[in-house]
């Protein structure tokens, strides 16, 4: 009888009732796409919400070098319902608070053959994602995907996103109590929870067992927890410093202290009246504004709460909130064998450099955890079915991810570390220093992603590499550095919580587009990403190698005796820094060295169009580029405004920079505007704002807002804090990183400015 069911109906009892629901909605919901009864704008959000990304244009490479051959999916691209179904995209699978199974790894593998590329991606929120999957496959891979527990429901779109903890959660010494299952229980309350389904945008989800350590990143969350403990009565009761309004993005935002001790039942109802509030109030028609943090930046954070308690009384009771709690004591893993210590056994060549990085001893005695570095975060379809095998071998279902995009095993017996090091290095996952400057974060940046400016995995392969070869003779202090690449100003690759942060953006050298990545300094992600870094300047992503050897070697000659990196750049300021890489920033002219014209991995010149043509060495350098780079440097007295505690002046500096930027575009087609700031944006505004020249084709006029809003600011003569002059710095950046692309595409032919005559002349 089972020989005559099809594979559809083989795994229908082991698909989850609600999962497997999803799966037909989603599916029906494609047919009526295709027979053009959905609207485009409709179905997007439909398939995001399943988890199912555009992604750009085939670029030439992939994961493993190789030329895609059909070209990826591209919403820009859709004529009509016949031509979306012929490019692939990305699919991202949820993978809550990291925990992964043996099987789970197996049904992978064979997913991302038969589906994608061969490869698996663990992202920066400790999901897997597939890239060049097409649409058409999606229901058969989300069913076989349900067949093991897992899911892409909510993965992306304006949802809740995947939940995420630390790795080390029940077996970390310092945490106060394993966050797992209130992890779980959150991200499976909160999935396709009627009161989560009306965002403006998305919101991500965070548990940390402790204050101290990096793995739950709570500050940079909307919404965060961080375990403590309190005596109520005699008795030791549980709950969570919780924390609102964080977020990275463009522009990062801390997140605000909401309940210094929120108990452990009021977790639940306490997401579920946050979500209502948001779901309310929050931003819906302008995007760029539609994070939780920015409507408590809005309100306040006591306004916000008083009126989350307002909508917790309005609440109905809901057993689920409260019904998990009664197992969070009870074991949730199991050892596969004996903790036995390591002592006395043979260490195979290569075992000591790797146990000093990536083992961790857990409290539970004779246990470790051995981290499986993945270069890039990638994985190959035989190299998960190899850590499956490994797995099963070594430990039981005991495998979490991590945001830094690699694979911890859990449980592992210290007498085991030899044997299971032989086997991870024989499927070529034997690399050491995790976690450290070699382990490099990036996005996928130009790789794949519709936004990517510069080529971040290829930075982070080429860094990888080059610490790599010296990570032996780095000295401690440099070696536990970090460093995390973005494509562009977004911040996937986390780079404003590193010790060294890159993003990506272009340049114009004398006519040619050029890839630069911003140089961020000063962000620290210990504490819970406990501070935000800020960008320093700009340089030639060719040169990026050599900057991080010149900052870091520049640390190890002026630090004080154990001074940690951000304290030595709060000491030094960030000019010295900035006047350090200097002579970096300067590059070959294109007729002398074509080479600085490519991205990393990218043979192709780095060009918008047929940008720098004819142009060579010589050219004379336009009022507009002089006036663009007076910009930056004003940017920069800002920030040291700033660094010395002058908020108030620090921010009508950065404004200044940014009419200053805007006056640089003006410039091209009204070479007598005047220095009066009202002026300039009023030329600016009908010039570039108006006629929608400088709009983001994804961010669309936000970036232009910045410098509304900036004006209104200063002009009404409010008093800023540090935080406020930091995100008004933040917003400042991106202002003159946008007039610098949109000079590009001016000068380039890509758009063309119109032809207004001025309306304002100097002296009027």
């Amino acid at each position: 009888m089972d020989q005559q069911l099809n594979w559809k109906e083989k795994l229908g009892a082991k698909i989850p009732a609600e999962l497997g629901r999803e799966i037909d909605i989603f599916e029906q919901q494609m047919e009526l796409r295709k027979a053009g009864k959905i609207d485009e704008k409709v179905f997007a959000e439909t398939r995001l919400r399943r988890g199912i990304y555009g992604q750009r244009y085939d670029n030439g490479q992939r994961h493993d070098g190789k030329r895609v051959q059909r070209l990826p999916f591209n919403a820009d691209l859709v004529k009509g319902p016949d031509t979306f179904w012929d490019a692939p995209g990305m699919v991202r699978i949820k993978i809550p608070f990291g925990g992964v199974t043996p099987e789970q790894f197996e049904t992978l593998a064979d997913l991302s053959e038969e589906y994608s590329d061969g490869v698996t991606h663990v992202t920066t929120r400790q999901d897997f994602q597939f890239h060049y999957v097409h649409i058409d496959d999606t229901p058969a891979l989300m069913r076989r995907l349900a067949a093991v527990g897992i899911t892409t429901q909510e993965a992306c779109g304006n949802v809740v996103r995947n939940v995420t903890a630390c790795p080390l959660a029940g077996i970390c010494h310092e945490e106060t109590f394993d966050t797992t299952p209130y992890a779980k229980a959150t991200a499976k309350f909160l999935m396709g929870h009627p009161d989560t389904q009306d965002f403006g945008r998305k919101v991500k989800i965070a548990f940390s067992g402790c204050e101290q350590n990096p793995c739950g990143l709570v500050t940079m969350h909307d919404m965060g927890a961080i375990a403590k403990t309190r005596v109520v009565d005699g008795k030791k009761v549980r709950g969570f410093a919780f924390y609102v309004g964080g977020g990275l993005g463009s522009v990062p935002y801390k997140a605000k202290l909401f309940d210094e001790f929120l108990p452990e039942e009021e977790l639940l109802p306490t997401m579920q009246a946050i979500s209502r509030v948001f779901a309310r109030l929050g931003e819906k028609r302008n995007r760029a504004r539609a994070r939780i943090k920015f409507l408590i930046a809005q309100l306040g954070v006591a306004e916000f709460k008083k009126l989350v308690a307002e909508e917790r009384q309005k609440l109905a009771d809901d057993p689920r909130w409260t019904d998990f709690l009664k197992s969070v004591n009870d074991p949730t893993e199991e050892a596969l064998k004996a903790g036995i210590s390591l002592n006395g056994h043979q260490r195979p060549e290569g075992f000591d450099a790797w146990y000093k990085t990536n083992v961790y001893k857990q409290r539970q005695a004779g246990y470790v955890a051995a981290t499986v570095s993945l270069p890039l975060g990638d994985a190959s379809s035989d190299q998960l079915r190899a850590l499956a095998d490994i797995a099963r071998r070594f430990v039981k279902d005991t495998l979490r991810t991590t945001v830094e995009q690699n694979i911890l095993f859990r449980w592992v017996s210290e007498a085991d570390l030899p044997e299971f090091y032989l086997a991870i290095k024989a499927i070529g996952l034997g690399a050491a220093d995790a976690a450290t400057i070699v382990d490099v974060t990036s996005c996928p940046g130009t790789d794949t992603c519709k936004l990517g400016i510069a080529s971040s995995r290829g930075l982070a392969r080429e860094l990888r590499q080059r610490l790599g070869e010296k990570s032996l003779q780095l000295d401690e202090a440099v070696k536990n550095l970090r460093i995390k690449v973005s494509g562009c100003f977004n911040s996937c690759g986390q780079h404003h919580i590193a010790d060294i942060g890159f993003y990506g953006i272009s340049r114009n050298i004398k006519g040619f587009a050029v890839p630069h990545f911003q140089v961020v300094l000063g962000g620290k992600f210990h504490d819970n990403a406990g501070e935000y870094g800020v960008p320093i300047g700009a340089v030639p992503s060719k040169r990026i190698p050599e900057a991080v050897s010149t900052i870091t070697e520049f640390y190890m000659r002026q630090r004080q005796k154990d001074e940690r990196f951000q304290d030595f750049i709060a000491r030094i300021g960030k000019k010295a820094v900035k006047d350090l890489l200097e002579d970096l920033t300067k590059i070959p002219t294109h007729d002398v060295d074509r080479s600085f014209y490519s991205d990393w991995g990218d043979p192709r010149e780095f060009t918008l169009a047929d940008m720098g043509v004819g142009e060579c060495a010589g050219e004379v350098v336009s009022q507009a580029e002089f006036t663009l780079a007076a910009s930056e440097r004003e940017l920069f007295e800002a920030q040291l405004l700033l660094d010395a505690g002058h908020s108030q002046h620090a921010v009508k500096a950065a404004y200044a920079s940014m009419v200053r930027a805007a006056q640089g575009l003006v410039k091209d087609q009204n070479p007598m505007i005047s220095e009066n700031d009202e002026q300039i944006i009023a030329e600016f505004t009908q010039r570039f704002y108006d006629t929608q020249l400088f709009w983001d084709k994804y961010a669309g006029g936000k970036f232009a807002e910045y410098l509304f809003k900036a004006k209104e600011f200063v002009g009404a003569g409010k008093t800023a804090d540090a935080d406020r002059a930091v995100q008004l710095l933040q917003e400042a950046q991106l202002f003159i990183d946008a007039a610098h692309d949109c000079h590009n595409k001016v000068r380039g032919g890509i758009a063309s400015a119109p032809a207004i005559a001025p309306t304002l002349q100097p002296g009027a």
